[in-house]
């Protein structure tokens, strides 16, 4: 069975955008593949050095990934660092990666651009522990968006790279995939882009959040003055909420304020009111599910402990194999 490997970071909570994005690929994938999924906490460090709370971070994305159907007897489910091989890896790994490229690097240059006073070491290898969380577990398949589609590329560099420095066949070479080609892209709330923590919490509606506070974010979305004549192209910000309305409203009722809109007789208010009634019902059971899970320490305890372990058993085997390529022999 092809091996799947993807990973998030824990450096806050999942929102809808994830949930039609990512999650909805790994409910599928983990029924079809064998598949790595992991809560990258090392490479959050890569941003957020000094983290105000890593360990609670990493327990409410575990804790959101199993509540929203990640089942972990269907896949392994694991901590980064829980995994130390993927440290020893990412040592050896280093030492074939060459400073140029790490440099032309688009998420690096992208990084020094907004936080020129966070350039680490760490910051600069990132598409190396990237390529091993990959390379660890010889995976075959890799979900992604276009924006990583740069870092899969290096990943297959690194793995071929290694194969010719030492004449073996050993590394797959991994391949971007989704489960179609049109990725869901779910926008923002203050109509730019699509939705992403890095947009603030204004752009975000989160799968944990309150109604109230996500019923403030909708009425609050930017939208226009109105149409000013009939079945005119609508503008981004009030496509966008078009395009939200779409995850979680009945069609009839998409329908209706479609023609309001193309009659000049919508209103805005009503228009978010009715998405914001209509996403508490679509997120009221995810949410409990998360409060449960939460405060399931056992649950948690046992979800990690084994995905530790089925992922440990992957990569020191891969492990093994690489130091003997690389020639380590112990004396004793």
């Amino acid at each position: 069975m092809e091996r799947v490997v993807s990973g998030i970071r824990p450096t806050g909570k999942l929102h809808i955008g994830n949930y039609f994005g990512a999650v909805a690929n790994f409910l599928k994938m983990q029924h079809e593949y064998d598949c790595f999924f992991f809560i990258a906490d090392i490479h959050s460090l890569t941003t957020h050095p000094t983290p105000a709370d890593l360990h609670n971070n990493v327990k409410h994305v575990l804790a959101e990934y199993i509540a929203t159907g990640l089942d972990i007897d269907k896949c392994t489910l694991f901590i980064q660092s829980d995994v130390p091989e993927i440290s020893e890896l990412y040592t050896y790994m280093n030492m074939n990666a060459y400073l140029g490229e790490l440099e032309r690097s688009a998420s690096f240059k992208e990084k020094v651009r907004l936080n020129p006073d966070n350039v680490n070491a760490g910051l600069l290898t990132y598409p190396v522990l990237m390529a091993v969380d990959i390379l660890v577990h010889r995976a075959h398949k890799v979900p992604v968006g276009k924006d990583q589609e740069q870092h899969i590329e290096m990943t297959r560099q690194f793995g071929k790279r290694f194969n010719r420095l030492y004449n073996v066949d050993f590394f797959p070479e991994p391949q971007a995939f989704s489960y179609s080609n049109a990725l869901v892209k779910v926008p923002g709330l203050t109509g730019v882009g699509k939705m992403s923590k890095s947009g603030g919490e204004a752009d975000a509606i989160f799968l944990a959040d309150d109604e109230s506070v996500n019923s403030k974010k909708i009425m609050r979305a930017k939208t226009d003055e109105g149409p000013k004549k009939q079945n005119q192209p609508k503008p981004v910000e009030v496509q966008n909420i078009f395009d939200l309305m779409n995850l979680v409203c009945t069609q009839d009722v998409i329908e209706k304020f479609d023609s309001d809109y193309n009659a000049c007789n919508i209103r805005y208010g009503d228009l978010k009111k009715q998405l914001a009634q209509d996403m508490e019902v679509f997120l009221k059971p995810i949410r409990t599910n998360i409060n449960d899970a939460l405060k399931n320490d056992e649950l948690l305890a046992k979800a990690a402990k084994i995905g530790a372990e089925k992922a440990r058993a992957s990569a020191s085997q891969t492990l093994k194999d690489v130091r003997e390529i690389i020639g380590f022999r112990k004396f004793y």
